[in-house]
């Protein structure tokens, strides 16, 4: 077999063992409907501010590189476990989100999301109790 071949099949099972690790891991984190009905009420609040964040210049460039590939990921409408399936379908974004958002407040600082944040108060001490920022 051709090294190429034995490539892409060696890829194919990599992608496909981290496909299941996350799946084992939503499983395991599995939130409650509260939290994710209330990360879905914050979602077009959300959205404005990585799209605020993303085009922000004063930022490090990778963490409007991160951003970007985030909001991408959000647009594609293939996703690592499918919309219907119950409550995991949705919650891999949720997840995926709150993970790149923690990353940029440990690299940009609290004080840069909420200069970007586009809602009230109270839904920015949602997203930072969501995201589980102080």
């Amino acid at each position: 077999m051709a090294w190429y071949w034995q490539s892409l099949i060696g890829l194919a099972i990599a992608i496909g063992v981290i496909w299941l690790v996350l799946v084992a891991a939503l499983l395991i984190a599995k939130p409650d409907r509260a939290r994710l009905g209330e990360a879905l009420r914050l979602l077009p609040d959300l959205l404005r501010l990585l799209r605020r964040l993303a085009a922000d210049p004063a930022l490090p460039r990778g963490v409007r590189v991160r951003l970007a590939l985030l909001l991408a990921y959000l647009a594609i409408p293939i996703d690592l476990i499918p919309d219907f399936i119950p409550v995991l379908g949705y919650a891999d974004d949720a997840i995926i989100v709150v993970a790149v958002l923690r990353s940029t407040v440990r690299r940009a600082g609290l004080d840069a999301v909420r200069a970007h944040w586009p809602g009230t108060e109270e839904g920015f001490t949602a997203v930072c109790r969501l995201a589980g920022l102080r």
